[in-house]
C-alpha cells in the first residue's frame, strides 16, 4: 500500500472536468503564469512561508487552496489568490504581492502536478473546484504571525512539520 501525504498528487488525473478546470497547470515541468490573468500570488520567503502554509492547512481542514514552494534558494512559498484580491490592503513586511495591477507585470511559477518540477513543488495542490487561497484568511494569518500572536503557529514553530516527500525528486 502506498503512503500518501494529504494534499499531494498520487496518480494521473484523467477526468475531463478536472483537466478543464486546471488548464493553467502545465502537463510537465514548470511554467510561468502572468499574474492578473487567472490568479495573483502572495509570496512569503523561508520558514515563515512554510509555517503559514501549514497553519492555513490546519484552519481549512487540509484544503487551503493552491500553494507552491521552492525547495532551494530563498525557499519562497507562493499562495495563489484571486485576481485583484491583495490590493488596497496593508500586508506585513516580508510579503511580496505578485499582481497584474496597472503598471505592474509579474509572473508566478507553476509546477506540473507530477513528474520532475525541481526546484518547485506543490505544498498544497489545487483542488478540483478551482478554489484559490482565501486572501483575507491568509492576510489575517500573516498579520497574527507578524504581531507575535502565534496561536496555531506557535505549536508549529515548536514542532515544525516534516517536509513533504515527493517521488521523482
Amino acid at each position: 500500500m502506498e503512503t500518501v501525504l494529504p494534499g499531494y498528487f498520487t496518480g494521473p488525473m484523467n477526468t475531463e472536468s478536472h483537466a478543464t478546470e486546471l488548464d493553467w497547470v502545465p502537463s510537465c515541468g514548470v511554467q510561468l503564469r502572468k499574474a492578473g490573468v487567472r490568479f495573483d500570488a502572495v509570496r512569503v520567503d523561508g520558514c515563515a512561508g512554510r509555517l503559514i502554509a501549514e497553519a492555513m492547512a490546519q484552519m481549512t481542514l487540509g484544503e487551503p487552496g493552491p500553494v507552491v514552494e521552492e525547495v532551494r534558494g530563498r525557499r519562497a512559498v507562493y499562495f495563489l489568490v484571486p485576481v485583484g484580491s491583495t490590493g488596497h490592503r496593508s500586508w506585513p513586511d516580508g510579503v511580496t504581492r505578485l499582481t497584474g495591477e496597472a503598471g505592474r507585470i509579474a509572473f508566478i511559477p507553476v509546477p506540473a502536478l507530477s513528474g520532475w518540477t525541481w526546484p518547485l513543488r506543490w505544498r498544497h495542490q489545487p483542488g478540483t473546484t478551482g478554489q484559490l487561497v482565501h486572501p483575507l484568511l491568509l492576510r489575517s494569518t500573516l498579520l497574527a504571525w507578524a504581531a507575535g500572536d502565534l496561536g496555531v503557529l506557535g505549536e508549529l514553530e515548536e514542532n515544525p512539520p516534516a517536509p513533504p516527500i515527493h517521488s521523482g525528486e
